[in-house]
């Protein structure tokens, strides 16, 4: 499959085609459909982590490295932070490695 550009907003989990940017996008990457149905699949389990973070945060006296829903909610920022490295044009590379979201390979 060819590998088309697409421009990521992370903070609203969008991916946008060239003709759909306006501006508002932080990483750039270079992606098959299916790859892009990949990463689409890491946002919506963010947003739905979200939901449960939120719902935690409720709860007194719990702290945030004891909980489990912080955990996963952590570890798909972290898949998303490594698919769009995988994928992304050198600056968006650099620009993740400068970041320091990636745990040491």
């Amino acid at each position: 499959m060819e590998k088309k550009p697409y421009y990521i907003a992370v903070g609203s989990g969008e991916i946008l085609e060239p003709e759909d940017v306006t501006g508002n996008f932080e990483f750039e990457i270079l992606a098959t459909e299916e790859e892009v149905d990949q990463l689409q699949e890491v946002f919506e389990e963010l947003a739905m982590n979200e939901e449960d973070t939120a719902v935690r945060a409720m709860i007194p006296f719990r702290e945030y490295h004891l909980d489990k829903e912080n955990d996963v909610y952590d570890w798909n920022l972290t898949e998303l932070y490594r698919m769009l490295h995988e994928l992304g044009t050198p600056d968006t590379k650099r620009h993740i490695e400068a970041m320091n979201v990636l745990p040491p390979q």
